[in-house]
């Protein structure tokens, strides 16, 4: 049966694998794959194949990932920004005004012949740059470097790196690295491709060392018509329009100016007096940093220390391109903005209007509509008549051939006078309309401007005494005068009295329609003067009646009544029957409301405790598995799960009750932000936790923004007030008192850098720093020599103390710089915060002489450490005495003090002696004079000195002399010459000092030392052995020495026969010698000879006996080997 049923078995289906259908089959299964990455379609190929060699390239992508990542800070750059800063720096005859000229080409498509002080262009939609050039000035480098955002450094690849641009890099990195980028010109002059590319490869890895491993360093290869490639230029532009910057401490806590326009606005009669007079100076230029306050002081670097007499802001002369409203399609937007260089159109302020006509360097093609604009500013500008006495003399025909109508003939018209004074108010305000367009661009009326209620300006010009006299005589000349002129003046003058009142009133109209919010809530009053005024003015929202009364709109009708409701609502503790309105509280209703107010009462669902554990245990999705039918293993009995009686009717579903597809929902998003936080991305690729960082990144963000956002609803005017005048306005500052050597001797193409000082940087006192001398400088500093400190926004002349800290805490005094080595410097100076970097100089000037001489020029580097109002410098002094008499450890010292009020000074003080016995002062004696009683731990001789080691305490000088360079005259700009140090006083005077005698080193005539024989007591002479014993006898028999003996005796005197026969003994004798000699000299060789003869006969005795050996031994073992038996 078995078998039949294998047999009867159907054979099952056997699907194609091949041929259309099937192919068709794959298709239809197949996963779209056109969407998916390259990793998804072939996870094999992406798999790990080595894990060492996956952790090496994880660490290295992470390593990467934390040298890029810098400390979040926040960006306090306003909306509009003011233009980036970017410093031309080089040597001289480096092409930096070629370079300048060249990307202002690039920018904005025109040429500018000469360029002086600030050029500021619009570069992009977004960004400005302001290009100034750097003289070869260590004042300008100095002030280049504190506020340039960006510095193009020039080098001619021809002669290589000179000493400008090393010491300008160590300016930078004195006072916060900027970011700079190197350009290498005159590459032209290298012929050899060969000697080129070295060259280029040379300079690019000096430059790197020097700023950073990677900085951009570009290549301008050659001039073609005075101008660089246009490649190269644009490749150099593109890479400075795209850069980003890092804010740098310094400038984030300090606001700035940088100066692109100076006018002096000092009354002329003034000066034609006295020609020295201190001048009223206005400056312009763009905030930079923080917001500047109108009340804080400034420091003008080159000029020094002063106050802000008047700030207001003015509008932007090279605004934004999305900021610009065009009047109409044809008009173009302004592009550069340049006063020095006599670039930047027209310019409206409180002093004058500037236009700017069109000069040489412009080469464009007029068109029609300039040309019309020119013809008519020539028509304005010749007009000699104003345009009330034009239309007096024209006339009016209405129908051809008619009577012609003038002025006069209306005049006279009753029935026209009547309507002229009815339209009268309407064509007031029109002319008001027409003011507006004048008034917005920037002229502020000076008589009306304390009328005006959010006036800007920190003060008024009309304070100044001239200024009013000079208008009180204005006046009066206009009132003298004949009669038959006094019409004419009189009509003259009134249209510029109704262009004045015309203008305030438009200023008004526009300050109605404008909604504060402040203004609303107090009324008007001056921000300037900080006191109300009280103005009659309407009120845009509402309207008068009968010039008293003020009809109350809706909305505040409505805060009326919320004001109302919520005040009874408040009114729960008494009743009233006049208020009909307020709660009774004794009904039920109430009662319930009032009950649930309190802990025990009843809650709603989102709040009640019971209700949100309920919906915590619903929005498990599976307690239906958990909590249903269940049976006990154990006893077999089953439990079945309860059903809720209470069923809540359809349509009165609770407020916090969510349903089960919204739990879920809920619960989804929350397992997605879990999975991302923990699970490794759709790549697969696994990553580093850089969460804190990104979460730093975050708040920095949020700070910033933040930031941002708290003044933006506020009125300009208060806005200005509470905040400052944030960065990025241009702004006026009107300087009272300025030397007027400024003004005479200004030179625009040195930066006028205007920096703020915060509070504590306004005070003068002692200074502590941290010093190096620089390792490029030749010579090391001395105490008490001038020198010239750049620290802040400040530079001047002091003369620091060098010291060095003790283990006991104490600064040493120090009468030169240590090598190599840091040490502390003290100096009488301005207050500057903590770890404020400065740099040091010895001179200024840009002599050759002394700059061959110098070779680098900056002298020290350091850092500020601590502000003291006072300073513990101390030297030490050795004060020096002689015993006058030793009674065994005690002895009286002389000569080191002059008094016994000294002494009674230093009792208990340590002394020691050169020898390096220890004693102590004990009391004065009453002779001589100073002296005292002093114990030692031994007994001193007479010939001991006595040291008293102290410390005196150094007053640091109070100098202080900043630097005004710019008040010198042009020629000598570059050459301030402060305090001389003393050595150079001498060398300028060939003054040679007298050397001191004390210190010359000469021969000290010594006498011989005479020393005592050595006597040895006979008692320790019997107790010596026999070779201690002394041998020499000193005495006779007779007592007598021999030296006494020898003296007493008698010279002998030999006769000619007696010295012939000593000298023939003595010849005799002189022969035995040598041939007793010679004897012991061939005895020793014959003694040699036997030896050796001896000894080989000894070794030709034992190898006969090694051979008689050797025969015995053999012998010997043939009769062994015979006797043994055969195997």
């Amino acid at each position: 049966m078995a078998d039949d049923s294998a047999f009867d078995k159907k054979k099952s289906h056997r699907a194609k694998h091949a041929g259309r259908k099937a192919e068709k089959k794959k298709k239809k299964n197949q996963i779209d794959q056109s969407n998916l990455s390259a990793r998804q379609r072939n996870p094999k190929a992406f798999a790990i194949q080595s894990a060492v060699r996956a952790e090496r390239q994880f660490r290295r992508k992470e390593d990467i990932i934390a040298k890029k990542q810098h400390i979040p800070q926040v960006d306090k750059t306003p909306l509009e920004p003011p233009p980036i800063v970017v410093g031309v720096v080089g040597p001289p005859r480096v092409g930096k005004t070629t370079v300048i000229n060249n990307l202002i080409k690039s920018f904005i498509k025109t040429n500018v012949t000469s360029i002086k002080g600030p050029v500021t262009i619009v570069t992009s939609k977004k960004r400005r740059i302001t290009l100034i050039e750097c003289n070869n000035d260590v004042n300008s480098m100095i002030d280049i470097a504190k506020c340039a955002d960006l510095v193009l450094l020039l080098c001619d690849a021809s002669f290589g790196f000179e000493m400008e641009i090393f010491e300008f890099l160590n300016i930078c990195q004195v006072h916060g690295m900027p970011k700079i980028m190197g350009v290498l010109t005159h590459l032209d002059m290298i012929k050899n491709a060969k000697t080129l590319k070295t060259t280029k490869k040379t300079l690019k890895h000096r430059f790197w060392t020097e700023v950073y491993q990677g900085a951009k360093l570009f290549y301008l290869s050659g001039i073609v018509h005075g101008e660089y490639l246009r490649n190269e230029i644009k490749n150099l532009s593109r890479f400075i329009s795209v850069m980003k910057f890092r804010p740098l401490s310094w400038r984030m806590t300090h606001a700035y100016v940088l100066g692109d326009r100076m006018e002096d606005i000092t009354n002329q009669e003034a000066i034609r007096k006295d020609p020295k007079v201190n001048r009223d100076v206005v400056l312009y230029g763009y905030v930079r940093g923080v917001p500047l306050m109108k009340e804080s002081a400034v420091h003008i670097a080159g000029v020094g220390d002063m106050k802000i007499s008047e700030l207001s802001y003015l509008p932007d002369p090279c605004p934004l391109p999305s900021r610009e409203k065009k009047r109409h399609l044809m008009e173009r937007e302004r592009q550069i903005y340049a006063p020095f260089s006599g670039v930047g159109g027209i310019v409206y302020d409180k002093d004058a209007v500037y236009i700017e006509l069109q000069g040489s360097h412009h080469h464009k093609k007029e068109d029609e509509e300039i040309s019309e604009k020119k013809e008519l500013l020539k028509n304005v500008v010749e007009t000699k008549e104003t345009v009330d006495e034009q239309m007096q003399e024209s006339g009016f025909q209405l129908f051809s051939g008619g009577a012609v109508i003038y002025p006069d003939m209306i005049k006279d018209d009753e029935y026209l006078q009547h309507n002229n004074k009815k339209g009268q108010e309407s064509s007031d305000e029109s002319d008001s309309d027409d003011n507006d367009s004048d008034n917005d661009s920037g002229i502020v009326q000076e008589k009306e401007s304390n009328k005006v209620p959010w006036n800007n300006d920190s003060g008024s010009e009309n304070d100044d005494p001239a200024t009013e006299k000079d208008n009180n005589d204005d006046d009066e000349d206009d009132d003298s005068g004949d009669n038959d002129e006094s019409d004419n003046e009189d009509f003259g003058a009134k249209w510029k009295e109704k262009l004045s009142e015309k203008a305030t009133e438009a200023y008004f109209e526009r300050q109605k329609t404008s909604k504060n919010i402040m203004k609303l809530v107090y009324g008007e009053f001056e921000i300037g003067n900080k006191n109300k005024e009280k103005e009659e003015s309407d009120e845009s929202d509402g309207e008068e009646i009968g010039g008293l009364f003020k009809k109350v709109t809706d909305t505040q009708k409505k805060k009326h009544k919320e004001k109302e409701r919520l005040d009874i609502e408040e009114c729960s503790s008494f009743y009233s029957l006049d208020k009909p309105t307020i709660k009774d509280w004794t009904s039920e209703v109430n009662k319930q409301v009032l009950i649930n107010s309190f802990v025990t009462g009843k809650r709603s669902a989102d709040e009640d405790a019971s209700e949100l554990l309920k919906l915590d245990d619903a929005s498990d999705g599976d307690d239906e598995e958990m909590f249903g039918d269940f049976e006990d293993l154990e006893t077999g009995q089953k439990h079945a799960a309860t059903e809720n009686e209470e069923k809540e009717e359809t349509g009165t579903k609770r407020k916090g009750e969510l349903t089960r597809a919204e739990i879920l929902e809920k619960k989804t998003k929350l397992k997605a932000k879990f999975d991302s936080e923990y699970d490794n991305p759709d790549d697969h690729r696994i990553k580093g936790d850089h969460s804190y960082y990104e979460n730093l990144k975050a708040e920095a963000l949020k700070q910033s923004e933040l930031n941002k956002s708290v003044f933006d609803n506020l009125d300009e005017g208060l806005r200005i007030d509470v905040e400052g005048f944030r960065p990025g306005l241009y702004v006026r500052m009107l300087f009272k008192n300025m030397p007027a050597e400024f003004v005479t001797n200004f030179e625009a193409s040195y930066p006028i850098l205007i920096g703020s000082l915060n509070m504590a940087e306004q005070n003068i006192g002692y200074v502590s720093c941290k010093v190096k001398k620089h390792r490029w400088y030749k010579k090391i500093l001395k105490t008490n020599d001038p020198l010239i400190i750049s620290l802040g926004w400040r530079r001047f002349q002091t003369l620091p103390i060098y010291s060095k800290i003790e283990d006991d805490l104490k600064c040493r005094y120090l009468k030169y710089t240590p090598e190599h080595v840091t040490c502390n410097m003290h100096f009488y100076g301005p207050i500057t915060p903590q770890n404020t970097g400065f740099l040091a100089l010895q001179t200024v000037t840009n002599d050759p002489n002394d700059m061959k001489q110098l070779g680098f020029r900056i002298a020290a580097t350091g850092s500020v450490n601590e502000i003291n109002k006072s300073t513990q410098i101390v030297k030490k002094l050795k004060l020096v005495g002689t015993p006058t008499k030793i009674y065994k450890k005690t002895a009286f010292i002389k000569d080191m003090f002059n008094s016994t009020l000294e002494v009674a000074k230093f009792e208990g003080a340590r002394i020691k002696t050169v020898s390096g016995i220890r004693g102590q002062i004990k009391k004065a004696i009453n002779k001589p004079e100073g002296g005292f009683r002093a114990t030692f731990e031994d007994k001193i001789k007479m010939s001991d000195i006595v040291f008293c080691r102290t410390w005196f305490k150094v007053d640091v000088t109070r100098f202080y002399a900043p630097v005004v360079n710019l008040l010198l005259p042009i020629e000598s700009k570059n050459a301030w010459q402060g305090m001389k140090t003393k050595g150079r006083l001498k060398r300028e005077r060939n003054i040679r000092m007298d050397a001191n005698k004390d210190s010359m080193y000469t021969e000290i005539p010594r006498a011989p030392a005479v020393f005592k024989p050595l006597v040895i007591p006979k008692a320790l002479q019997k107790g010596l052995p026999y070779r201690f014993k002394p041998k020499s006898k000193t005495t006779t028999l007779s007592g007598e020495s021999l030296k006494d003996i020898n003296k007493e005796r008698v010279a002998v005197v030999k006769s000619p026969y007696e010295q012939k026969v000593s000298s023939v003994m003595k010849m005799l004798k002189t022969n035995f010698e040598t041939k007793k000699e010679a004897q012991k000299k061939a005895t020793k060789e014959r003694l040699k000879a036997h030896r050796r003869e001896m000894n080989e006969i000894e070794w030709r005795k034992l190898k006969r006996q090694k051979e008689l050996k050797k025969k015995i031994c053999r012998t010997l073992s043939m009769m062994g080997n015979k006797k043994k038996p055969q195997m």
